[in-house]
């Protein structure tokens, strides 16, 4: 799947309200996706949805599902109904479960969304794999396992960081669309985030979505922080022609 550059960022709407939200969209010209994550959905419902499509964003519903395949599967029918581009599920749910939710979604009335399978959260480094999780192998194989594990089930990508996403195009090739948070310009907080890359990084190592949120919605002049990154991307495109990764 090919995307242009300025649609490769999807704006994460960590707010409490729709208002607030809304509020702050006219910072970004050109922004194309937003991501609608628990903390907006939970306090708002699908009321959040349906505005956001009538103010012509695309919208990435990040509810990350995981539960038994049957729940999976009804829930997803529910969301797609709702009229969102993208939906993703948490890999570590299994096979059987993330079928269930392709299932779902067909049986759902109008265009399929973009379904993607969650691998390993960017705020997870190798010490909270295996110490705490238990899983004892290297983050980037645990990545690439849980992706092979989403491609068989016929979802459309991953989540994951841009670190691995060379990785992930080697071994399963450039159409497994990746979608990248963990996204900062050179010297910002990383906040909870471990496995980080800036947006020029990402780019040339072959995401196709990068997932921004705190380093825009909380930037003291936002406009500037989207310039940036609207620059980097734009530098990243360049050499990726110049270097012939198109």
């Amino acid at each position: 799947m090919s995307v242009n550059t300025m649609e490769q960022v999807i704006l994460a709407l960590d707010f409490p309200s729709l208002k607030m939200a809304e509020s702050f969209l006219p910072n970004l010209p050109e922004l194309v996706w937003v991501k609608v994550g628990m903390e907006l959905y939970y306090h708002q419902g699908p009321q959040v949805i349906y505005r956001l499509k009538e103010l012509g964003y695309k919208v990435f519903l990040d509810l990350k599902l995981h539960d038994i395949p049957n729940t999976v599967k009804q829930a997803t029918r529910a969301l797609v109904g709702s009229g969102v581009d993208m939906l993703n599920f948490h890999a570590f749910g299994g096979r059987a479960m993330l079928e269930a939710a392709v299932e779902g979604a067909h049986q759902a009335p109008g265009p399929n969304p973009l379904l993607i399978g969650v691998t390993i959260l960017t705020s997870t480094d190798q010490q909270v794999l295996t110490a705490e999780l238990g899983i004892n192998r290297g983050v980037s194989e645990t990545v690439l396992a849980y992706a092979h594990l989403v491609q068989a089930a016929g979802l459309d990508g991953v989540v994951c960081s841009a670190q691995e996403t060379k990785l992930l195009k080697k071994e399963l090739g450039p159409d497994l669309l990746t979608v990248t948070p963990g996204i900062r310009l050179a010297g910002a907080n990383p906040d909870d985030q471990k496995r980080i890359t800036t947006p020029q990084e990402a780019k040339l190592n072959g995401s196709d979505f990068l997932v921004i949120g705190r380093a825009l919605t909380q930037a003291k002049d936002p406009q500037a922080t989207w310039s940036q990154i609207k620059a980097q991307l734009i530098t990243a495109a360049k050499e990726e022609v110049l270097y012939g990764q198109e």
